[in-house]
């Protein structure tokens, strides 16, 4: 099936089948889809949790308006943005190029620049809600890649992102959540996902110019 007839049938499931996991290889292809989404000058400015203990999950419900979901998926996908972006993590990145891309470091000096600029240019705050909106990007990317193999996705905004926070320990490691989406397999009884999808038509949704 194509892309698209994927993206017809997927719903935002707000009932999953407990006892219906995803396997590891399935939970391997959505990590390398987050993996490669893009991001703004390819920082990814962000990590992932991805959550599968039961008792972190049940915490973690607590913290998310007792949806079920957080619980009842296979697995939670915790996108954390970073709250640091200086100077060395900018160098690092570009040490990552030149090793990936097997170039001489010095070769890259405009592209550090640039990235040396961007990060420079932003002050702490503006820094963290360009990766919150990256992360998002990273979220399309999951949901998408999930439809791909015929897994549910929930995208999920409805937490306490602090709490969330404290429970994962994020801010020891230079984090803060962004977003979440829980992944596993809908409920037969799952009534949102029957439902027929609502979408404006196109003729609403996009201005050709």
């Amino acid at each position: 099936m194509s892309l698209i007839e994927n993206l017809q049938k997927r719903a935002a499931v707000k009932k999953f089948d407990p006892s219906k996991k995803i396997t590891a290889e399935q939970l391997d292809q959505l990590q390398s889809a987050i993996q490669l989404a893009p991001t703004s000058l390819g920082l990814q400015s962000f990590k992932v949790i991805v959550v599968q203990d039961a008792e972190t999950r049940a915490k973690l419900r607590a913290a998310g308006y007792n949806q079920a979901q957080i619980t009842d998926s296979s697995a939670l996908f915790v996108f954390a943005s970073l709250t640091s972006l200086d100077e060395a993590f900018g160098k690092k990145f570009i040490d990552l190029v030149a090793d990936v891309r097997s170039v001489d470091r010095d070769s890259l000096a405009g592209l550090e620049q640039m990235v040396l600029g961007t990060l420079s240019s932003r002050t702490d705050e503006q820094k963290v809600a360009w990766s919150h909106k990256q992360a998002y990007i990273a979220l399309g990317v999951l949901v998408s890649q999930a439809a791909e193999i015929g897994v549910d996705a929930a995208p999920m905004e409805g937490f306490d992102p602090a709490q969330f926070d404290e429970i994962l320990g994020l801010k020891e490691l230079g984090l803060t959540t962004s977003v979440i989406a829980a992944v596993g397999y809908r409920a037969e009884d799952d009534v949102y996902s029957k439902m027929i999808k609502v979408r404006r038509p196109k003729s609403e949704l996009f201005i050709h110019v």
